[in-house]
């Protein structure tokens, strides 16, 4: 991709990486659409830059009819757009028992629905309006999408998700379009979303042993004692615009990566344990 400035369409801007990332390329020159669902939360960053870089945008990922609105005034203003920053995200801690069953769709509808919702305009732009064609799209996952957690299955399950979708997406996307794919997987990082956002659910009895799983868990994301930078974050991750074949995956963390080799090894570990059980399954 091009050196020069390049227009960026972020979606949950108000905070964390969001934030990051917007203050981060507007000090770089680059150009961009800020969404957020309040977009007087940027109200600072509207005074200092002008409209001709920086336009903040309200949307709600869940509403379809947003995000392509969203979509096309970026467009309009911009020219083209190239690259998504497909960020916005909650984040809801509780066992898989103890969180109600709405709270888990909400959950759902923004960490997955929402985030597919701006992937497909992301893919549709990318192909149809931009001259020439082509963008990249960065999926913001979590290390718990690479592996299950206690206290966060439901979580975890709309980061799988998110992630199936992309892979699926990457293998269906004709290389002729020039759109390339990565996700994004942050580990525990000092974000609004870890230190203000996070919905604590009640814990049922059963699990409330301070030495189980999901106690030692709660503590650790409830205690503030999270040592991820996410400025160094969002800074890593723009570097990703500049690679000319970009990773499928970028795990960030320490524990990221420990935790994708682990899976990746456990995983290995299981297929050559039971591969033999696949050798007579089929038709004479």
């Amino acid at each position: 991709m091009s050196s020069s400035p390049k227009v960026w369409f972020i979606t949950g801007s108000s905070s964390g990486f969001g934030r990051s990332m917007v203050e981060l390329l507007l000090k770089k020159g680059d150009k961009v659409a800020a969404t957020l669902r309040k977009p007087d939360a940027l109200s600072d960053l509207a005074s200092t830059y002008p409209s001709s870089q920086l336009i903040l945008l309200k949307l709600d990922v869940t509403q379809s009819s947003e995000v392509s609105s969203a979509f096309v005034k970026a467009h309009e203003t911009f020219g083209r757009i190239d690259v998504v920053f497909n960020n916005a995200g909650q984040n809801v801690l509780g066992e898989v028992e103890s969180l109600p069953e709405d709270e888990a769709r909400r959950l759902f509808d923004v960490n997955f629905w929402g985030a597919a919702n701006v992937t497909k305009e992301a893919v549709r732009v990318f192909r149809e309006l931009n001259s020439p064609a082509g963008g990249r799209l960065l999926q913001v996952s979590s290390r718990l999408g690479i592996v299950g957690g206690p206290a966060s299955g439901y979580y975890s399950a709309s980061k799988f998700a998110l992630e199936g979708l992309s892979e699926s997406l990457v293998r269906e996307l004709d290389p002729a379009w020039n759109i390339k794919v990565t996700i994004v997987e942050p580990g525990p990082f000092r974000t609004k979303i870890v230190n203000e956002n996070i919905h604590v659910t009640p814990q049922l009895p059963a699990y409330a042993d301070p030495k189980s799983p999901s106690s030692i868990f709660r503590s650790f994301i409830t205690s503030g004692a999270v040592d991820g930078d996410a400025d160094k974050a969002t800074a890593t991750i723009e570097k990703l615009v500049h690679l000319d074949n970009p990773p499928l995956r970028l795990p960030l963390h320490k524990r990221t990566v420990a935790s994708a080799r682990e899976k990746a090894q456990s995983i290995l570990a299981d297929v050559q344990a039971y591969e033999s059980w696949s050798n007579d399954l089929y038709f004479d």
